[in-house]
């Protein structure tokens, strides 16, 4: 695992869960550590399948005051599938580091967690990682409560006068996957709009909806 070869240290992950146990406390700390995203990648995977026992060093990197330490350790939790880990999501979306914020967003988009809406829906308006958060926000448009609540608040970023046209265009092509009403009307409204762009779009998408 401290091996100066990046093959070396990636093959040492991989084999770490069936056959050279490593301890997951190792694990966490080479994936806090590790630049090589190849290697990062993997050692992010092994922890995943040791379960929660490295979310405490992970937890602990979340306050490192390394911007790139924090980022691992977002990254590291966010591929780890229980309980304890969602709650550590759930805490990151309040961290001071945005960065954090999004990744945890993304994650918690995936299992179901509504309160990442907001942070999903501000990374579409500044086009960052807009395409994961859509696809966060569309798993989260499977259940019916929480795709008018998008929708709603989709509406509502749409009107705000400061959301730059660009930004607009991507928040309507964000319309196309959250299912019901409060959708279908909004994009009906915005096959109207003023900037063409969106106009087009808005229209585009409801003929697609119209034709499934």
């Amino acid at each position: 695992m401290g091996s100066k070869s990046a093959g070396t240290r990636q093959r040492a992950a991989l084999s770490s869960v069936e056959e050279v146990p490593v301890p997951v406390e190792a694990l966490a700390e080479a994936a806090l550590s590790e630049r090589d995203p190849n290697v990062a990648g993997a050692l992010r995977w092994a922890l995943a399948q040791s379960g929660e026992g490295g979310l405490a060093l992970l937890a602990e990197g979340l306050g490192s005051s390394a911007a790139e330490v924090r980022k691992r350790a977002v990254q590291s939790i966010a591929e780890i599938p229980n309980d304890k880990a969602t709650a550590l999501l759930r805490d990151a979306l309040a961290h001071p580091d945005i960065v954090v914020r999004r990744y945890a967003a993304v994650a918690l988009g995936a299992r179901g967690a509504a309160d990442a809406i907001p942070t999903l829906i501000g990374m579409i308006v500044e086009e960052t990682n807009d395409v994961d958060a859509a696809d966060a926000l569309s798993a989260l448009a499977s259940r019916p409560a929480a795709a008018d609540q998008i929708a709603a608040r989709l509406v509502d970023c749409l009107a705000d006068g400061t959301v730059r046209s660009s930004a607009r265009r991507r928040l309507t092509q964000a319309l196309a996957d959250i299912p019901g009403n409060t959708a279908s009307r909004a994009l009906a409204d915005l096959s109207h709009d003023e900037d063409r762009a969106v106009a087009l779009t808005a229209a585009y998408i409801l003929g697609i909806r119209d034709a499934r």
